[in-house]
């Protein structure tokens, strides 16, 4: 037994008066017990920390797209005809995203060539710089 507490056995009370010294009930209980009652003040700058947060949504309605950037495929491009991947007919390379795992084409970047490009589905401003290139996006 620690020294303190043996000096105050056999005293009626231990050093904690009377009533407030039996059990947990003038903290609020003990520990973390009533945090979101009486003991609130200790928490309010933690932020929220009782309750639902939100929801998750069905899986059956959540889709990834997999997105890609012009600038991208203009890096890319040798590569991929060199792969097999992509062809090229003339000035104009036919590359079929959609076989390759994309979901959606995005306009960063700016196109040097004529690209014909098969995607589920592309953004305005990659449509718009992909014909000003002199090519096309297939739909599909």
């Amino acid at each position: 037994m620690p020294r303190r507490k043996a000096l105050k056995t056999g005293s009626r009370t231990r050093g904690r008066g009377h009533k407030k010294g039996r059990g947990a009930g003038l903290r609020g209980g003990r520990g973390n017990a009533g945090c979101h009652k009486t003991k609130r003040i200790m928490y309010e700058r933690v932020g929220r920390v009782w309750g639902a947060h939100g929801f998750k949504r069905p899986q059956t309605v959540v889709m990834a797209n997999n997105a890609i950037n012009l600038k991208v495929i203009e890096e890319s491009a040798a590569e991929w005809v060199d792969q097999g991947n992509a062809s090229k007919k003339g000035k104009t390379v036919s590359i079929d995203l959609k076989k390759m795992g994309y979901d959606k084409l995005l306009g960063t970047g700016v196109p040097s060539q004529a690209y014909k490009i098969t995607i589920s589905a592309a953004s305005a401003k990659a449509v718009e710089k992909i014909e000003a290139a002199g090519g096309e996006i297939i739909s599909g």
